[in-house]
């Protein structure tokens, strides 16, 4: 829940800034932006990245090609230490599977509102759909065992509900085991959101996102040793995206008008 105000509170923060006003930016600026951009995510969920191609349709309109990575969480993880091991990795107690998946998907973006001064806020509107493909593993713990009065033994062990307690696990394993066991599940996602370019010269781009994103899977994921696992994912999210304007007929075009007076965007 605090991640979700947290990603409100930013969201009425940047819708803010929209309305203010800067010095008029008489740069000329690129009229055929088909955009390649990178961005950070964080979600309610998790976090992930992702890449993002916008080819121009005409001067309000572009299409988009994404591609992402994201890790997803169930809202009961708790991340934990063995107070009689301090210094040991953290780790969640009844966790059974590590959960990320690969977006790939197209989408529309419109720009609503240009950017008339050097302080403004282009805003764009957004949303796109595809193929997740879900991809889980076991976790494994490193856990404690008493083999007698005098001894102990330290194994690798996936968690038993029936057998493991918190004051049995000594920390997390190694994160790479357990990839040969990797399972797949396919599904379908879904996005929404708003876009705020506020990147001061073209070609670069600089902006943020907040929005909201579905992932459906064919079954439950079972993320925790637990019954209320998911197979809908609904989350909110904020977007820190960087890249640029790749059009090179239009970069020419602005570097032999160099020195001429030129248009606002």
């Amino acid at each position: 829940m605090k991640r979700v105000i947290f990603l409100f509170a930013f969201f009425l923060i940047i819708v803010a800034e929209v309305f203010s006003q800067g010095d008029i930016d008489n740069q000329q600026r690129l009229f055929y932006r088909n955009e390649r951009t990178w961005g950070g995510n964080l979600s309610s969920t998790g976090y992930g990245a992702s890449f993002r191609y916008a080819k121009r349709i005409n001067f309000f309109n572009q299409r988009l090609y994404e591609v992402g990575f994201n890790v997803l969480r169930h809202p009961k993880e708790i991340r934990i230490s063995n107070e009689f091991y301090p210094g040991n990795k953290s780790f969640v107690f009844g966790k059974k599977n590590f959960f990320f998946n690969l977006r790939g998907g197209i989408g529309f973006q419109k720009t609503k509102f240009k950017k008339l001064d050097k302080g403004g806020v282009a805003v764009r509107f957004l949303w796109s759909g595809g193929v997740s493909l879900g991809f889980y593993k076991p976790v494994y713990y490193e856990v404690y065992n008493q083999t007698s009065s005098n001894t102990y033994s330290i194994t690798t062990e996936k968690f038993n509900a029936d057998l493991h307690a918190p004051q049995d696990i000594i920390s997390r394993a190694s994160f790479f085991k357990g990839f040969n066991e990797l399972k797949v599940t396919p599904g379908l996602f879904g996005r929404i959101g708003v876009n705020f370019e506020f990147g001061k010269k073209d070609p670069n781009i600089t902006s943020l996102e907040v929005g909201a994103t579905l992932d459906a899977y064919l079954k439950k994921i079972p993320i925790m040793a637990s019954e209320d696992n998911r197979q809908i994912f609904p989350a909110l999210y904020i977007s820190f995206r960087f890249g640029k304007i790749i059009d090179k007929k239009s970069e020419k075009k602005i570097e032999y008008q160099q020195g001429q007076p030129s248009a606002a965007y």
